[in-house]
Formats: structure tokens, sequence, C-alpha cells
């Protein structure tokens, strides 16, 4: 497993990979919220952003491949983006079971020279408040799952990170 890991951590199948996740991932999100009129509060949209910082940072990964460096910087990147999705999943599923109240207001709370929401309103515009995430299969929600998604993405860039300063 180890040496598996070493290998991988290289390669561009594995950024390929998170690249397809992350496009699926924005995909269903935009289906429930366009086909199926589920609108997102502003943690979904924090979600939405981080999915699409770690598939940014797998384009440019594809083409770096060659570079040791670079791909540990990759990796690191990748790993505090893939924890900071494990907190926010953590939190849509808090604030939909009650656990937590946070701060859930309309505004997604970005500074003005990254206000995505007023650049690509159709996909970062905060539209409903927190605490509901749909059912997608099997009685699970939305908030669920994603939680599961986002660790298991957390523990394999964290494996991924690790063996990068091992080969």
């Amino acid at each position: 497993m180890h040496s598996f890991l070493i290998n991988l951590s290289g390669q561009r199948r594995y950024w390929a990979a998170l690249v397809l996740i992350g496009i699926a991932l924005e995909a269903a999100a935009l289906y429930y919220q366009y086909a199926l009129d589920e609108w997102p509060c502003v943690l979904c949209i924090h979600v939405r952003i981080l999915v699409l910082a770690f598939v940014l940072i797998g384009i440019v990964a594809i083409f770096c491949t060659a570079s040791k460096s670079l791909m540990r910087l990759f990796h690191g990147l990748n790993t505090l983006i893939m924890g900071w999705l494990v907190e926010r999943s953590w939190q849509v599923l808090a604030v939909e079971r009650g656990w937590t109240f946070g701060d859930c207001d309309m505004d997604l709370g970005m500074p003005s020279w990254f206000a995505l929401d007023k650049w690509l309103p159709s996909v970062f515009e905060v539209q409903t408040s927190c605490g509901y995430t749909p059912l997608i299969l099997f009685q699970i929600s939305m908030a669920e799952a994603l939680l599961v998604i986002s660790v298991v993405l957390l523990i394999m860039s964290a494996a991924l990170f690790v063996t990068s300063w091992q080969d």
C-alpha cells in the first residue's frame, strides 16, 4: 500500500480523478439547484468554492508532475483545502441536525476583490438560509453524503501528502 501511495502521489491520474470528482460534485449541486429547486445556503456556496479550489489545483498539478517540489506543494495545498472542506461539511450537517447554530446569513463573506457571487451568481450566489439539505438516495441527506465524501478526500490527500515526502 505504501509503495502504491508513493507511486500515485506523483501521477497525473490522481489529479485527473480529483478534477473529475470535483466536476461531478459541482454538477450535482447545480442539478439540485436548477432542476430540483433546492437553493444553496452560504455554507453550500463555501463548499462549492472549496471544490472549485481543489479542481483548479488538480488542473494545474496535471501539468506539473515532473517537479517533486511542486507536487509536494500541491499535495499540501490540497490537504489544507480538504481539511477546510471537512469543516464546512460538518458545519452544514451540524446546522441541519441542530447540533450548532452558526452565522448563516445571506452574505457570502468574501472580500470585494474575490466577489465570486457577483462574478458568477448562477453558481455562487447565496439564495436561502441554512438548515436543510435534500435527501439524495436511501434517505441520506446531501449534508451526510458530503461529510463522508470530504473525509475520504481528506484522508487520501493527507496520505498522498505524507508519502510525497518519502520518495
